[in-house]
């Protein structure tokens, strides 16, 4: 039963809209990627349905799930990836949001199944470092999120590339999750570029560690209230 439809009317419709920020960043091809929100208050997330266009979206289409992936609400198939998110959830309960691209960039990284260095400042400022590799796994059950799990706890990067397979990013929020994706792939483009002409300059930790607190506490506007 769950106790706020309403909540989860606003979740889809949130979900469903940041699907598109996908599309309009160049971060998937035909209906590849996905991106999930956590329900607050309920044992419950909402996902992309399996191979559904993204011109095809609807909030009603969204489905939700429980953290076990089992469909509770919805009248299509979950995403292939669900397995992933749901185990995300169950083992980071500060994470609400859960994003899946193959980006080109930054995909080509994981193939490579190397990490990305951290020699931008903006890198420091979203990343805290490098962004990290996940180990390989297969698609459909909950490998590829033990990898993640496993991989971004205690790690300040929301993203991991999964190696030969793509990347996932958390967010505090669905919207989060999605800016660390656009910021992944534009990192992974300009470090590939600076690597083409030759060796990237790595930043000092303890510049890391500045430019990450100055972005994560100071950066932006703030409440007077």
């Amino acid at each position: 039963m769950i106790d706020d439809p309403r909540s989860i009317q606003r979740l889809r419709e949130t979900v469903c809209r940041l699907h598109a920020e996908l599309v309009r960043y160049g971060l998937v091809a035909w209906t590849a990627g996905n991106v999930s929100g956590r329900v607050p208050g309920e044992d419950l997330f909402v996902i992309k349905p399996s191979g559904v266009s993204y011109d095809d979206l609807t909030p009603e289409s969204i489905v939700v799930c429980d953290l076990d992936g089992n469909l509770v609400e919805g009248d299509l198939a979950p995403s292939s990836d669900t397995a992933a998110h749901a185990y995300v959830y169950r083992h980071m309960p500060e994470v609400n949001g859960v994003v899946h691209t193959h980006s080109t960039y930054a995909s080509a990284w994981a193939a490579r199944g190397e990490a990305i260095p951290c020699v931008l400042t903006a890198m420091a400022d979203e990343f805290g470092g490098e962004i990290p590799v996940g180990p390989f796994a297969l698609i459909g059950g909950d490998d590829i999120g033990k990898g993640i799990v496993a991989t971004l706890t205690g790690h300040r990067s929301p993203a991991v590339l999964m190696q030969n397979h793509g990347v996932f990013t958390i967010g505090d929020s669905p919207k989060a999750a999605v800016k660390a994706a656009v910021m992944c792939e534009d990192v992974a483009r300009t470090v590939h570029i600076s690597r083409q002409l030759g060796r990237p300059l790595p930043i000092a930790q303890a510049d890391v560690d500045s430019l990450y607190d100055r972005y994560q506490n100071v950066y932006g506007q703030r409440s007077h209230l």
